[in-house]
């Protein structure tokens, strides 16, 4: 993260980065930061998973192993609430901007259940841990924003029709739109800003 928002935000690159790619790079000049950090307002960030690492012997970041069975979306991402707390908070500590957070949310394997609705609990759950953790970072940091994706079941960049994002149940058969029951849960998130999650 730091590697593509020093430049903008700080005005040079990380340094561990310069060592890094140092055979990569081309020659970044004065001129170059000059252009690369124009000032911005706020600070977007998606943030749906994170990695737990801690220091190596050899004084190196090493990433910790999940456990067997450790919990997944469908999409096979972890499911790390915790990173709803401390990724906006590294992010206002490092660059001081109000932040904002552009997209949060679970893919599942929604169904139009027997009685007509789609019922989806691990959603409901997944966003109640999410935005806890979230209300914590903006105990300690400028939280000016969250963004849940999606608000309906889409064409999704990576996987095309075969996860759902959305609170809103899309057929795409025949493009029914049918409310999940983790779109009237959020409704009362929002309705009362987050107070009952």
């Amino acid at each position: 993260m730091s590697w593509w928002s020093d430049p903008v935000l700080l005005g040079h690159y990380p340094d561990e980065g310069l060592v890094r790619y140092e055979k990569y790079l081309p020659k970044i000049t004065e001129e170059d930061m000059r252009l690369i950090s124009e000032p911005i307002d706020i600070y977007g960030q998606n943030i749906y998973n994170g990695r737990c690492v801690r220091m190596g012997e050899d004084g190196k970041p090493q990433e910790v192993c999940r456990y067997e069975g450790f919990p997944k979306t469908a999409i096979q991402w972890p499911v790390t609430p915790e990173c709803l707390q401390w990724g906006p908070k590294f992010l206002y500590e490092r660059y001081h901007k109000p932040i904002y957070i552009t997209e949060n949310g679970l893919s599942c394997h929604d169904v139009i259940s027997l009685d007509g609705k789609v019922h989806d609990p691990n959603r409901i759950d997944f966003l109640a841990r999410y935005l806890r953790e979230l209300r914590k970072a903006a105990e300690e940091a400028d939280i000016r924003g969250y963004f849940q994706w999606s608000l309906m079941d889409n064409f999704e960049w990576a996987k095309g029709y075969s996860y759902r994002f959305g609170l809103v149940y899309v057929d795409y058969r025949n493009q029914e739109r049918i409310m999940k029951d983790s779109a009237f849960r959020y409704k009362h998130v929002i309705e009362t800003n987050g107070a009952e999650l």
